[in-house]
């Protein structure tokens, strides 16, 4: 006699039913896991056997063989455990369960308890999507699950519970919905708190503001790093589906606090230079979300830009622009999300002091030239902001109550205003702000002013722009224009776009007649 329960798996982020299957025979004692199992799913029969034993089951001296469904697809991880273990009961005539509705999904230790998971999420959402009614899962798991409404989430602790569940002797309490609240930051810091730097600051809201790649240059102790973590300060808080992809993403990898089944506040990723471009785009023989999908709907900070490897940076470039990152390995092909604010720093030279107003740069052109050739033309012409940081002058660091000092809340006031304009302007479109919108539609919505137009032809052929930073430009004033209300882009909106655009000419092509 076959047994069938309902279970789930997971390839990336896409998770697919999973039919677990038992059939129990005479003949020699086997115990077999068929269906393309890894290592740790195999590993299943020794868990399963030794948590039936400590729960006072017996384990049926038969021949047993498990089948994982459908077959040609490759299962990962000790998820199966529970499933298998009920249907190895159910089969072997020691539990009598309807389960058809049900999905079971758990890992078990020798002494029947069960521990939590990875990927319950996009599990949650697959099952109710199926139609799926209960999940019985790991009680560790349970407030993660019960995220999404309308389905039942059975919090399991124990394989025993579930059984005196099952047979009407004690029951499992449904775990109630899981609300989405804000997880205060406990270490919050402030926009404020970095002195002077206004030009830097306004770069920065007009970033946030359109979801713009920004770069920030300038010598060592201008506050480059100060003002890059401060981003997410100012940027508007997640929708819904953001958190719902974000989290997504943070339960794949493990990495959901217990006490936090939730990623209610963007994402701030900040790796070393040291990192391979593995690191960042994702990798592994089972390709594992990287540095650009885990900062998903978030900020990616590159401290020190022209330290990463070359390839690591050059990986950057289609992923940037495209809101995915695809990874092929010899085990599948898999796509995750990454829709990024990429913010990066750097000196303009090795000694960090190349057009610096008072002290004198010991580098030779050679050498500053070579430090910058580390930024190729295609990445450098991907990000939409270039502001240079310049020291801080003794006046503006001395200054304690400084009232030119804006709090993130006051520009963050803004930034969220002029979201609030790209969110109706694209509505039916699907995006969320000016930097995502294609070329076609962004001219659609420019509104440039005679002049403004004028200004731009100007710009486009004095400084030999490309067609590409001639999209960002327009994307970059129409987001000043959403910031000041505007309907229509005026001189003033082009031309402080244009200057965002010109940086790269006082560092990577001065020589260039």
């Amino acid at each position: 006699m076959v047994e069938k329960l309902n279970s789930m798996g997971i390839i990336g982020i896409n998770p697919y039913l999973v039919k677990v299957e038992v059939d129990i025979s005479t003949g020699m004692p086997y115990f077999d896991i068929v269906g393309l199992p890894d290592a740790s799913v195999k590993e299943a029969k020794d868990r399963v056997r030794a948590a039936l034993k400590n729960c006072g089951f017996d384990f049926p001296i038969a021949r047993i063989i498990v089948n994982l469904a459908p077959a040609d697809i490759k299962k990962f991880g000790a998820i199966y455990d529970f499933p298998i273990l009920i249907a190895v009961l159910k089969c072997s005539k020691q539990l009598n369960a309807q389960l058809d509705d049900a999905i079971i999904i758990g890992e078990l230790s020798l002494s029947g308890d069960l521990n939590p998971i990875n990927g319950v999420l996009p599990m949650i959402i697959k099952a109710k999507e199926l139609g799926f009614k209960k999940v019985f899962l790991p009680k560790d798991n349970a407030a993660e699950g019960a995220i999404i409404n309308d389905i039942s989430i059975y919090p399991v602790n124990k394989i025993t519970d579930f059984i005196n569940h099952i047979n009407a002797l004690s029951q499992i309490p449904i775990h109630p919905r899981t609300k989405i609240t804000k997880t205060p930051n406990k270490n919050f810091i402030d926009l404020k708190d970095v002195k002077g730097q206004f030009d830097a600051k306004r770069a920065l809201e007009i970033a946030a503001a359109g979801g713009h790649n920004i770069l920030l240059v300038g010598p060592p102790g201008s506050g480059k790093s100060m003002l890059a973590k401060r981003i997410p300060t100012i940027l508007p808080e997640m929708t819904f589906d953001e958190i719902i992809e974000t989290t997504k993403i943070y339960s794949i990898m493990g990495a959901l606090p217990q006490e936090i089944p939730l990623i209610t506040n963007r994402p701030f990723r900040s790796p070393h230079h040291t990192i391979s471009s593995s690191g960042i785009s994702g990798g592994g023989s089972i390709p594992k979300p990287g540095e650009l999908s885990m900062a998903h709907n978030g900020v990616l900070f590159l401290d020190e830009l022209p330290e990463f490897p070359k390839n690591t940076l050059e990986s950057l470039r289609q992923p940037i622009e495209d809101c995915q990152v695809t990874i092929s390995r010899v085990k599948g092909t898999l796509t995750y999300p990454c829709a990024v604010m990429l913010v990066a720093a750097m000196n303009p030279c090795p000694c960090g002091y190349f057009g610096h107003p008072s002290r004198p740069c010991i580098c030779s052109d050679y050498t500053i030239s070579k430090y910058l050739s580390k930024i190729s033309g295609p990445l450098l012409d991907r990000i939409d902001i270039h502001i240079e940081v310049p020291p801080v002058d003794f006046e503006s660091i001395c200054s304690i109550n400084n009232t030119l000092e804006e709090t993130s809340a006051n520009v963050k006031e803004r930034v969220n205003k002029a979201r609030e304009i790209q969110n109706l302007r694209y509505k039916e479109l699907k995006i969320n702000f000016n930097s995502k919108a294609p070329l076609n539609v962004m001219e659609k919505f420019s509104n440039l002013t005679d002049s403004a137009k004028d200004i731009l032809k100007k710009a486009f052929d004095v400084l030999n722009l490309s067609a590409r930073a001639y999209d960002k430009i327009l994307k970059i004033s129409r987001t000043i224009a959403d910031i000041e209300g505007s309907e229509t882009i005026e001189v003033a909106h082009i031309s402080e776009a244009i200057q965002y655009r010109s940086l790269d000419r006082k560092y990577w092509f001065r020589n260039n007649k």
